[in-house]
């Protein structure tokens, strides 16, 4: 048997492309071609056009529930001129379907179990959870050293320029809150241990001047400015707002994502909101086709009135801002130019 990921890419394809033939002929009742079929090109899955109606079976990690294939989905259908989309899964689509409801397109979300479809339940609208008192107390000390305090899902975490440097945590065993150091759990877990007896200000301040360094605008590439690059975008509009705003100065604060990331080097999308309440501002790296829904979403969870996508302007891509169109709040990109200085 071949070991060539693209042949075993290519047979995946056909399969898949065989089980939405069936899906699709047993919910319409007609016979799909078999030329009907394939891949959407954007590594969702496979997909068909009939009678206007584009549908989608995408190809996830069974178990996963982000939300994640929906954009790529609605950019193929928006491609194929299709009035409606259906999307299809055999993973949780609880995510999916309660971003397909912020569209102003049509889009149905199937659960596909066997042979059996049946609408996906849209998950709950994240909510903010609140962060205990005593990890509340070390937002000064987290300021003392030089790092923004920043609040997602109920953490309070401290930022160098968009990367976590520290994180209040409470210890499984003993129940007693503390500040670790560090970039992300391994390397909290690794200071503690080589560092343990230093005083946590002193440890934090030395963290933050070396990130500092490697973070500022201008500063040759290095590890520590290849990561977390929309929350260094965040950052840098936090402190220079207007340069999403216009001429409005437009004041931001850093807010919970709808998705917590599950792992620092995760590349998400992560928001903020204007002083108001009725601006959120979506900051994301690359070019990402979710980042729409994720827009969506987030400005749905904050209850704001328009949604503004701040991307790196090589980043905005014509498919990405057609999506935006069919948000149902007022949705748009705003190109970023290169920070030529540091913030």
């Amino acid at each position: 048997m071949s070991t060539d990921p693209s042949v075993a890419a290519q047979r995946r394809g056909v399969l898949l492309g065989a089980k939405l033939r069936t899906l699709v002929a047993d919910r319409t009742g007609t016979g799909v071609p078999d030329d009907a079929v394939g891949p959407t090109g954007l590594g969702v899955g496979v997909g068909l056009v009939a009678d206007g109606v584009a549908w989608v079976l995408l190809d996830t990690d069974a178990g996963r529930n982000d939300g994640r294939g929906l954009g790529p989905a609605l950019a193929w259908a928006v491609r194929q001129g299709a009035q409606r989309v259906v999307v299809l899964g055999d993973h949780d689509l609880g995510v999916v379907a309660r971003r397909a409801a912020l569209f102003d397109i049509p889009i149905e979300v199937l659960q596909v179990a066997g042979r059996d479809l049946a609408t996906a339940a849209a998950a709950a609208p994240p909510g903010e959870a609140p962060v205990a008192d005593e990890h509340l107390a070390f937002r000064d000390l987290v300021l003392a050293a030089g790092a923004e305090p920043v609040v997602e899902h109920g953490v309070l975490a401290g930022e160098v320029a968009g990367l976590e440097v520290c994180r209040a945590v409470t210890d499984a065993h003993t129940g007693v809150a503390r500040l670790e150091v560090g970039i992300g759990a391994h390397d909290r877990e690794t200071f503690q241990m080589l560092h343990g007896a230093r005083p946590t200000l002193e440890a934090l301040r030395d963290v933050v001047a070396h990130v500092t360094a490697h973070r500022a605008a201008g500063a040759p590439r290095h590890p520590l400015n290849l990561i977390a690059a929309s929350r260094l975008l965040r950052a840098r509009l936090v402190e220079h707002p207007g340069l999403v705003g216009g001429d409005e100065a437009l004041g931001i604060t850093p807010v919970s994502p709808p998705m917590p990331r599950n792992n620092l080097k995760d590349e998400l999308p992560c928001a903020a909101i204007s002083a108001d309440g009725r601006t959120l501002v979506v900051c994301s790296s690359g070019v990402d086709l979710d980042v729409v829904p994720f827009a969506a979403d987030a400005a749905d969870m904050h209850g704001a009135d328009r949604c503004l996508i701040a991307v790196p302007a090589r980043d905005v891509v014509a498919i990405q801002q057609r999506l935006a169109v069919l948000v149902r709040v007022p949705t748009r990109f705003v190109p970023i130019q290169p920070f030529s200085r540091a913030p």
